[in-house]
């Protein structure tokens, strides 16, 4: 079950927002964090304009800026995604249409390559941030590692649908891993092959299922190979990337999540895995230790070390009351992430803007 808590106070009067992120559920991409935040302030009673839609490049800067143009004087307020590398670029473009046409935004700041490119160029990211009205970010590791570029943060975690995760406390555990991410070199998915071959010989009845879109960058092919070389590719299933409504079924058939990431800042998917009640194995990468805590709602274990990460999740197996503190913990975490504490949190910061009040 969600939180129970009263729904905010729908406006006086309807607020025009301007949306710039990726809108690319209806092309068949993962659903993003934008299009959840904008849906749900749309149900709320806000008017919403989008962009973009476009997948390709080209097409996509060219809407984001018409979009930007076009919004002229017609919305009160616009929120960006900014990403690192090309979709740092796309920010840059969209926010300074936004300027031309006089219309205040906010940036969301995400992914956790964000800081390394902030390092790189930190001219043009303290340049950009410091043009914002505001600028939220989903973690503390962001807030911490952000902070240093001029402009003050304001913290909106990033949300899920609780209630929509039937939770089962993981009381005695069967070496059931799920991975859920996409096939790229960002998340080591080979990595999670290579873990399970360690645990074979103790759990020779272990399964690890694999979930997640190809991105094309011969991650995939990669796993595969590692997974037939040593010779565990009988105990690996390969599911392409599911639609959102579908995950929560899919985690229901495993006891441990696995998380092999090397870069990170919000992972959506261990929230995930913890409202379903599974025990969270991860690697201790970027935002995850700001969010989650070492034998409290997950285990840690070091980035690409096979060794750790198997005796991770071996000690789960093996020790019940650790699983227990795990599953219950992650539950919890999970509830803080919750619409019904997450929304009015994004009600309050962009209203009291549009209001004319200081972010507080």
């Amino acid at each position: 079950m969600g939180i129970a808590k009263s729904p905010p106070r729908p406006p006086a009067r309807p607020f025009r927002l301007l949306a710039i992120g990726n809108f690319l559920s209806t092309a068949g991409r993962y659903r993003s964090a934008i299009e959840d935040i904008t849906d749900r302030l749309e149900a709320r009673g806000w008017i919403v304009r989008r962009a973009s839609h476009e997948p390709a490049r080209l097409p996509r800067l060219l809407d984001i800026a018409t979009t930007a143009w076009r919004a002229r004087g017609a919305v009160d307020l616009a929120i960006v995604d900014v990403f690192s590398g090309p979709g740092f670029l796309l920010a840059e473009a969209a926010c300074a249409v936004l300027r031309v046409s006089r219309v205040p935004y906010v940036l969301i700041l995400r992914g956790g390559g964000l800081p390394a490119y902030a390092r790189r160029h930190p001219r043009r990211v303290g340049a950009l941030l410091r043009s914002a009205r505001a600028i939220t970010v989903p973690s503390p590791y962001l807030a911490e590692t952000m902070k240093e570029y001029g402009a003050p943060l304001t913290l909106v975690r990033n949300a899920l649908e609780l209630g929509s995760y039937a939770f089962r406390l993981r009381s005695h555990l069967e070496p059931r891993i799920v991975w859920l991410r996409a096939f790229h070199e960002l998340y080591n998915p080979s990595l999670a092959p290579r873990i399970l071959a360690r645990l074979l010989d103790r759990f020779p009845h272990a399964h690890l299922t694999m979930i997640g879109p190809d991105k094309g960058d011969g991650s995939r092919q990669a796993t595969e190979a590692v997974a037939a070389e040593l010779g565990v590719l009988g105990s690996i299933s390969f599911v392409n990337g599911l639609p959102k409504s579908d995950v929560p079924g899919a985690l229901q058939d495993a006891d441990i999540l696995l998380n092999t990431t090397t870069v990170d800042n919000t992972p959506v998917s261990l929230l995930e895995g913890m409202a379903s009640g599974l025990c969270v194995v991860t690697t201790s990468v970027g935002g995850i230790p700001y969010l989650f805590g070492d034998g409290r709602d997950a285990r840690f274990f070091p980035s690409d070390d096979e060794v750790s990460g198997a005796r991770a999740i071996t000690e789960l197996l093996e020790d019940r009351e650790l699983a227990l503190r795990i599953s219950s913990g992650g539950r919890a975490t999970a509830a803080l992430h919750d619409w019904a504490v997450v929304l009015p949190e994004w009600e309050r910061v962009l209203g009291s803007l549009i209001e004319g009040h200081a972010v507080r």
